[in-house]
């Protein structure tokens, strides 16, 4: 998957090393940390970016589920899910980055 912000961009050309071990360490966590099925890894992914308020990580791990096979409105009812729990605010500025990306 292309990056889809310019900082990531430059943090992995300033810092090739570090980047390679945190895409690693990234790697065997989602792909071999446990029996859950990848459509619920993205899922819960989401759901943290968005109650962390980490937008840019939102937006890609949005892309990602999508290119994995996560349905827009699994996506939506996971950002539903931070109305009881992270707040309205949570939720509208998550659902806005929803929104944005084509």
């Amino acid at each position: 998957m292309k990056d889809v912000h310019k900082i990531f961009s430059e943090f992995k050309k300033e810092f090739p090393g570090i980047h390679e071990k945190h895409a690693a360490l990234g790697e065997e966590v989602h792909e071999k940390g446990g029996p859950l099925p990848e459509e619920t890894r993205w899922l819960i992914k989401i759901a943290i970016s968005a109650a962390c308020n980490h937008m840019r990580a939102l937006e890609t791990h949005i892309r990602k589920a999508a290119a994995a096979g996560v349905a827009e409105d699994e996506i939506k009812h996971a950002l539903l899910l931070l109305i009881p729990t992270a707040g309205f605010p949570a939720f509208m500025k998550s659902y806005a980055v929803l929104k944005s990306v084509k």
